[in-house]
């Protein structure tokens, strides 16, 4: 289903109200940002000298949304599974390293120095994201299977996604036989709302429920998931904007628009888990592709603003002249050079 491209600007006011989102794990200290209460869970991986990679912990982080896989695209969110395979081959040979929308969210990203983290996140939980066959193994030419097929060849790239699903997600597998493997193979599921609801023609309450009947059918169909994720259906903001975070029966790191552009680092004061933007999926020819996923790589490769770990986990790594983008809560890890 077609989303509108959703420009940040327009989500300012729902930003500020989305500064006090709260987590579905032990809350933070007071006036602790959420990552820096969960860095410790990190382990520990051999680093570098920020200045001997050109570390930029406070860069910018692609977040790629897709759809549906399939042979005959019909809207700008559909890809071919060779647009698919071709843009993860590209992702693992500029040194991207695929982190889950739950690590990013609370900065738990542990990739090796000189990488980049992307989040590769999925909609609307189709059967051609994942299609187990007979055999439990995942059908040729679905997301998973090429994720798969990618991290074979590309042993440092990780096959990890986020999956933002649907009450009865992937029919043609079974919610609950397709939601345990995500979670076996290191996968996140997240939510989605039950039926695809525009949270914006709702009222506060009706927006609640369709948030909750998400997390409801995630949870029925693979009991003890821990759900700390939730993406806009149609990238679109439900008022107040709180509710998209936190609500009866449910408590969310990071809410995802549809947004046009890449996510500033969870480390920055700027970032605002209630409103991360993602990036559409396409070529660099595609309908609308200044806001899709093949320029804006481009522009990530060929500038200096784009996330570059230093390998530590535990520390914040970056130029000094970044200084004052900092948020506070991370000034005891701050590594500058």
């Amino acid at each position: 289903m077609r989303h509108p491209l959703v420009p940040l600007g327009a989500l300012a006011g729902a930003a500020a109200l989305l500064a006090t989102g709260c987590s579905a794990r032990p809350s933070p200290a007071a006036g602790q940002h959420p990552a820096a209460a969960s860095s410790a869970a990190a382990g520990p991986v051999a680093a570098k000298r920020p200045a001997e990679v050109g570390a930029n912990e406070l860069g910018q982080v692609p977040v790629l949304m897709y759809h549906q896989l399939t042979e005959d695209p019909a809207s700008v969110y559909d890809r071919t599974p060779a647009d698919f395979r071709a843009e993860l081959e590209r992702l693992a040979r500029e040194n991207y390293v695929p982190v889950t929308a739950r690590d990013f969210q609370t900065g738990r990203i542990d990739i090796p120095a000189g990488t980049h983290p992307v989040v590769l996140t999925f909609d609307d939980s189709t059967n051609s994201q994942v299609r187990l066959g007979a055999d439990g193994a995942p059908a040729p030419d679905t997301a998973v299977a090429i994720l798969a097929e990618t991290a074979k060849k590309h042993p440092a790239f990780k096959p990890v996604a986020t999956f933002f699903v649907n009450a009865d997600a992937f029919s043609a597998t079974g919610s609950a036989k397709a939601l345990t493997w995500l979670k076996e193979h290191g996968h996140e599921v997240a939510n989605h709302t039950g039926r695809h609801e525009n949270l914006s023609s709702l009222d506060q309450a009706d927006a609640a429920r369709a948030i909750s009947a998400g997390q409801e059918a995630i949870e029925k169909a693979a009991p003890g998931t821990q759900v700390t994720s939730l993406a806009l259906p149609f990238g679109a903001m439900p008022e107040p904007a709180g509710v998209a975070l936190r609500g009866s029966g449910y408590r969310y790191d990071g809410v995802y628009l549809v947004g046009a552009n890449p996510s500033v680092s969870p480390f920055a004061k700027a970032f605002t888990p209630g409103a991360i933007p993602r990036i559409r999926s396409a070529g660099p020819d595609d309908e609308d592709a200044e806001f899709g996923s093949s320029r804006w790589l481009d522009k990530l490769a060929a500038g200096k603003s784009r996330y570059v770990s230093d390998g530590d986990p535990n520390t914040v790594a970056f130029p000094s002249a970044s200084q004052n983008e900092l948020s506070p809560a991370f000034a005891k890890r701050a590594r500058p050079y």
